[in-house]
């Protein structure tokens, strides 16, 4: 156990850590972050912004001589770094964990191999695989860069031998999977914690809307049957224990009629997950720095009905929004990252709402969000 008063070293410095560090340093703990933007979101809460290359080995050797443990708060730090960092400090989750989220083909064998359903799929690593593997998935279909992209990037939709080969030579001829393009009843995620002793506590389900890509809303509970939420919250279990997981992660999921099929993990706490910041006994971020610690886990219980609305940087092109009209209702609780630039498409902050029903939360979660540029 790693106790407050000591320093937890994080490998990223967006949102994400943003909140982890005000999570871990209202319990009495130090953070030092590693990022390389000097106006990094987690950077100005942290106890010491190391501004670095996440390959930096300099700055990755300082960090783990100056932390008891280090966590991470995206997929795409290299896992060579996490390797690198073991060598000082315990690291949470470890690098092989985080690997196999960094590659889509080895996510979706990884579950398939553990019996779990995915959509079909088939990598690409040449323009000569583009017509077995449209001939392997079928149509409609959608390609997708294997390593990086988020929030719709590296993604393009095919249904044909030559859209397929034209979109593989946009994204570079990198590795990229193929998938089969489900027609979905909904999206649904499960955010979990699990620590080193193998104590693991999942949260509700939210039920998640995208739009263009990027996540739009949750809603918890999920308006799915209660079977289906138990099998959501089973298999991302499995998952995680499969993976031997330290710290907080989600698991996508698709539903087709009353099948559940396996979409994405992400080794860390997760957009879908804000809810838990107002709504349950323990939030996604106070669970990571309690895995990473060493600490026993806490009560994952929703409080209430809840929705998340995502503030995107469209909201600020017509000016700075109306914040008094959406606080107006005093359940909405508002959440910004400190961005300094608010882009297009760009997450800004996000907006909680509590309400005694999920249909009710979401429908005043709307109407806050649209109150803030109404005129």
């Amino acid at each position: 156990m790693i106790p407050p008063g000591a320093a937890l070293g994080l490998l990223g410095g967006g949102q994400l850590g943003r909140m982890f560090t005000a999570a871990a340093r209202r319990m009495g703990y130090d953070v030092i972050v590693v990022d390389p933007d000097p106006w990094s979101p987690a950077g100005g809460f942290a106890t010491r912004h190391l501004r670095a290359a996440y390959t930096d080995e300099a700055a990755l050797a300082e960090l783990g001589r100056s932390a008891a443990a280090v966590t991470t708060e995206f997929e795409n730090v290299p896992a060579q770094s996490l390797a690198f960092l073991r060598q000082f400090c315990p690291v949470r989750p470890g690098p092989e964990a985080v690997a196999v989220t960094q590659d889509r083909v080895a996510e979706k064998r990884f579950v398939r191999k553990r019996g779990m359903v995915t959509a079909a799929f088939h990598p690409i690593y040449d323009a000569s695989d583009a017509e077995p593997a449209l001939a392997a998935v079928g149509t409609p279909a959608l390609l997708k860069t294997s390593r990086l992209g988020y929030d719709g990037k590296g993604q393009a939709a095919v249904e044909s031998v030559a859209a397929l080969r034209d979109a593989f030579a946009r994204f570079g001829g990198q590795p990229c999977i193929l998938e089969r393009r489900l027609a979905l009843d909904l999206e649904v995620s499960v955010v979990l914690a699990r620590n080193a002793e193998g104590h693991l506590v999942t949260y509700p389900v939210a039920e998640n809307r995208h739009v263009g890509g990027i996540l739009d809303l949750s809603l918890v509970p999920a308006r799915i049957p209660e079977s289906l939420a138990r099998q959501a919250q089973e298999a991302a279990a499995a998952i995680a224990r499969a993976l031997d997981y330290v710290g907080t992660m989600a698991v996508e999921f698709f539903v087709v009629g009353d099948q559940l099929l396996v979409n994405e993990m992400a080794p860390r706490p997760h957009n879908s997950g804000h809810y838990t910041l107002d709504a349950c006994v323990t939030a996604q971020f106070e669970q990571q720095v309690r895995a990473v610690a060493g600490l026993p886990l806490g009560d994952a219980s929703l409080l209430s009905p809840v929705a998340m609305v995502n503030l995107l940087g469209d909201l600020w092109q017509g000016g700075e929004p109306h914040w008094e009209r959406a606080l107006a209702n005093p359940r909405v609780k508002l959440h910004l990252y400190g961005k300094r630039e608010p882009r297009p498409g760009r997450k800004m902050g996000h907006l909680n709402v509590l309400a005694a029903t999920p249909d009710e939360a979401l429908a005043q979660a709307l109407a806050a969000r649209e109150r803030l540029t109404s005129s």
